[in-house]
C-alpha cells in the first residue's frame, strides 16, 4: 500500500516536472536572423529577435513594473593574431511598460522617444523584435582593406528596474535573460 502511494506521488512529482519545466527552460532572447546591407554609404541592420520573459518578468510587468531591453550593436574589427578589436558600438534601448486601466503594452524606443501602443504583449515584442534598416554605420568609417564583422545581441537591462527588486534580480536566474552574441560579415 505505502508503496503504491509512493509510486503515485512520484508520478505526480515528475507530471508537475514535465508541466511546468518547459515554462521556465524557455525563458531567454534569441537572435534569430541579424544582416546588414549597404544602402548608399550607410550599412543598415536587418534582424529578428525572440523575446520569453521568465514567470517572475512577466509577474512583475503586469504588475506595473517597466522593463528595459537593451539591443547592444558592434562592429569589430577581424585580427588574425589577436581578439578583435571594437570599432564601433552602439546600444538601442526600449522600455515595455503595462498600464493596467487601458489595457495596453507601451513601448518605448529610448533613444529616439518614439511610443507605441499594442493590445498584446505579443504584439509589443514582436515590434522590438523586428529591426528593419537601422542606420548601424557609415561605411567612410571603415578601412577597405580590413575585415570587418558585426554583432548583436539582446539583454534585459537589470540595472533599469526599481531599486528593490534590481537587488533581488541580480541574485536570480529569472532575471538574467540575454541572447548570445549573433555574429555575421559586413
Amino acid at each position: 500500500m505505502l508503496a503504491r502511494f509512493l509510486t503515485g506521488i512520484c508520478w505526480l512529482a515528475l507530471l508537475a516536472a514535465l508541466l511546468t519545466g518547459p515554462a521556465a527552460w524557455s525563458a531567454g532572447f534569441d537572435v534569430i536572423s541579424a544582416v546588414t546591407g549597404l544602402k548608399g554609404d550607410v550599412y543598415r541592420l536587418n534582424a529578428q529577435i525572440k523575446y520569453r520573459f521568465s514567470g517572475a518578468a512577466q509577474e512583475a510587468l503586469q504588475n506595473g513594473v517597466p522593463l528595459t531591453i537593451a539591443l547592444e550593436m558592434e562592429v569589430r574589427r577581424r585580427r588574425q593574431w589577436l581578439w578583435d578589436e571594437t570599432v564601433y558600438a552602439l546600444a538601442q534601448r526600449f522600455r515595455l511598460e503595462y498600464h493596467t486601466l487601458s489595457r495596453q503594452y507601451l513601448v518605448s524606443n529610448l533613444n529616439s522617444g518614439e511610443r507605441r501602443a499594442f493590445p498584446t504583449r505579443e504584439g509589443a515584442l514582436q515590434h522590438i523584435g523586428r529591426i528593419t534598416d537601422f542606420p548601424m554605420l557609415d561605411k567612410g568609417l571603415l578601412n577597405p582593406n580590413e575585415r570587418y564583422q558585426g554583432a548583436l545581441r539582446a539583454r534585459l537591462d537589470i540595472d533599469a528596474l526599481p531599486t528593490p527588486l534590481r537587488l533581488f534580480a541580480y541574485i536570480s536566474d529569472d532575471w538574467r535573460l540575454a541572447s548570445e552574441w549573433r555574429t555575421w560579415q559586413l
